[in-house]
């Protein structure tokens, strides 16, 4: 957790204990049900905890906000997100019930009481957020056809409600096709890894 630490001076050593167990629990579930590249389980921290906290370092949600993370997988990025800003709720959804199934687990296990896990798909999703985030699920374009319906019409952050995505690689194509206002990060700008350099925050106006 040093390297939490390194960026981070907020986080409490609280908050680093709970990011250490989600680290665990998601390396033994990993081995259960495939979560994530089992290549580089070595380097959860770094590619999958400070890789979702990036969204902290873009945006700290204000309280009471209302998050829903898109096909959150083993919890990426919402159980991080949700461990270091507990005055914020949320939802984290996956169409796959067995990865729900860990979700909820790992939920249960760090006692997180801003936290609840659904299967579903989200086109059918009822609720209303103030910001979708996601990790590498679908094209932007495709993002947006699904959560248009999503976002609350009043705004309280300094940026509008909207998509937050962490993607990779070259977005030149990808974005030309989407029909909303965007704006790219590297995360380069927040971290000197070599992992960051190729990775970006992208954000999508409702």
């Amino acid at each position: 957790m040093e390297l939490i630490k390194t960026y981070f001076n907020t986080i409490t050593d609280e908050q680093l204990e709970l990011l250490q167990q989600y680290a665990e629990l998601l390396k033994d579930w990993n081995a259960k049900i495939n979560l994530i590249s089992r290549k580089n389980e070595d380097a959860i921290v770094e590619q999958h905890i400070l890789h979702s906290l990036a969204i902290f370092k873009f945006i700290q949600f204000k309280q009471g906000a209302t998050i829903i993370d898109l096909g959150t997988g083993g919890g990426l990025p919402g159980v991080p997100l949700a461990i270091v800003q507990p005055q914020v709720q949320f939802h984290l959804v996956d169409s796959i019930a067995k990865k729900v199934m860990v979700v909820q687990d790992v939920i249960d296990q760090l006692a997180l009481p801003n936290c609840t896990a659904e299967q579903c798909r989200v086109e059918k999703h009822k609720a209303k957020y103030d910001f979708v985030v996601t990790r590498a699920v679908a094209n932007t374009q495709q993002l947006v056809n699904w959560t248009k319906h999503l976002f609350k019409k009043e705004n309280n952050h300094n940026i509008p409600n909207g998509i937050i995505a962490l993607k990779g690689g070259d977005l030149t194509e990808e974005l030309a096709q989407v029909n909303r206002k965007s704006e790219v990060t590297p995360l380069s700008n927040y971290f000197k890894e070599h992992f960051f350099e190729t990775k970006k925050i992208v954000y999508v106006k409702a």
